[in-house]
């Protein structure tokens, strides 16, 4: 149905391509328009035209960050600004946000409050105390004593670990400490964290060193473990984290520990202290080996060597003889002196060796006498590990078994 147009002078035609609604024409081709496709919306007065389209304010960003500060209380100061500064932009740019400025305002104020009060009362030092010790525990290291085991719950001793089960070092486990020492120059002016390099580097020097103070008999420690670390992180750092732990681990990660690998002052009786203080004497002489893969890449740096193991054989022989041994083990300790004297004789010649060839064959004489015979005899003696380790970085010729002649230089005595 068709409205008829009201009466009275009708307004003419807007001038657009279409007539008004409702008021079929001809085109040029004499076909009369379609009603809906091009007729003009529903409810247009006759001749207006239509309202423009007003686009919704936006929110005051600063009004949201002030919310949400004034929310997590979190700054409060910088909360209270922003919700200030928010005010004004809102009321000279028309934007919205009125409400979340006043909110945000509101409870920074509050929160403002509540920081002064617990800083006067000393709340939120011990807080700040308890992020501290968080922070550092999770930061990468831990504060595990000195001759305790624990097994990580991390797949392996490597890289970060602060989650630790502490159990007896009797039964299984995955590592055993055995010393803990403070970063070194830890008080340094600047106070930063010297760096991933540095940190490694003093866990390397230091832990291998008290590795042997601790597990004092080295024929003793299997050869499947060796030295781990934890140490400081940049984020622990922050918090005051200045400790290395050194333990020992298996080097396969599966596998484990079975048993204390202590052995010092606190587990040995007299005779075996006194023994192993001895032997301990010519392994930090072995400790200063050349560092090449033969014995030809510096040969004058490896005759300069021996003479230092010369004195060392001279001075652990010397400390056997001096001390006061049992009636059980005083035979077989005197006879082990004895060795070393033969194989320090066999040190001083590869000192004077005329070549690569000259000088192994008197490390390796030498190297059968200390680890030969004599010294399993005196060790089973005295209750210690009777197993001579051995040394996959020294060319030492022909094992255990081999002899040249004798109880003469070169033999197994």
């Amino acid at each position: 149905m068709v409205t008829p147009p009201p009466f009275g002078p009708q307004p003419p035609h807007g001038g657009g391509p279409f007539p008004p609604s409702g008021q079929p024409q001809a085109d040029g081709g004499g076909q009369p328009y379609p009603y809906g496709t091009a007729a003009e919306p529903w409810g247009r007065a006759w001749g207006q035209p239509y309202p423009a389209w007003t686009p919704t304010p936006p929110v005051n960003g600063l009004a949201i960050a002030a919310l949400v500060l004034g929310v997590l209380c979190f700054l409060p100061g910088i909360g209270l600004v922003l919700g200030v500064v928010a005010l004004a932009q809102i009321r000279k740019k028309g934007e919205r946000g009125k409400g979340m400025a006043v909110a945000g305002i509101a409870l920074s104020t509050v929160g403002a409050l509540l920081m002064t009060l617990a800083l006067t009362t000393g709340g939120a030092r011990d807080a700040w105390d308890g992020f501290r010790s968080a922070a550092s525990d999770a930061g990468g290291t831990f504060s595990v004593a000195k001759g305790e085991c624990f097994d990580s719950r991390t797949d392996s001793l490597e890289g970060y670990a602060y989650d630790v089960d502490i159990v007896p070092c009797d039964g299984e486990h995955d590592a055993e400490v055995f010393a803990n020492f403070p970063m070194p120059d830890a008080d340094r002016a600047d106070g930063g964290y010297p760096g991933d390099d540095a940190v490694t580097e003093a866990a390397d020097d230091r832990c291998y060193e008290l590795s042997e103070a601790y597990a004092m008999d080295t024929w003793a420690l299997p050869a499947d473990v060796d030295v781990y670390y934890f140490t400081p992180t940049r984020e622990s750092w922050r918090y005051g984290d200045r400790e290395i732990t050194c333990m020992f681990g298996n080097v396969d990660p599966r596998a484990h520990l079975t048993g204390s690998l202590r052995q010092d002052e606190t587990t040995l009786d007299d005779d075996q202290l006194a023994f192993l203080e001895a032997d301990a004497i010519l392994n930090g002489a072995f400790d200063g080996m050349p560092e090449t893969d033969y014995v030809e890449d510096d040969l004058a740096g490896h005759k300069k060597w021996a003479s230092q193991v010369v004195d060392a054989l001279e001075r652990q022989s010397s400390a056997l003889r001096a001390h006061d041994w049992g009636p059980a083990v005083e035979q077989a300790v005197a006879d082990y002196a004895e060795v070393l004297d033969l194989a320090r004789e066999e040190w001083e010649a590869a000192h004077e060796a005329s070549d690569a060839d000259d000088f192994t064959d008197h490390w390796d004489a030498a190297h059968r006498l200390t680890d030969g015979s004599k010294a399993i005899t005196a060790r089973e003696a005295l209750g210690l590990a009777t197993e001579p380790p051995t040394y996959d970085d020294e060319d030492t010729g022909g094992g255990q078994g081999e002899s040249d002649g004798e109880d003469g230089p070169g033999a197994e005595v």
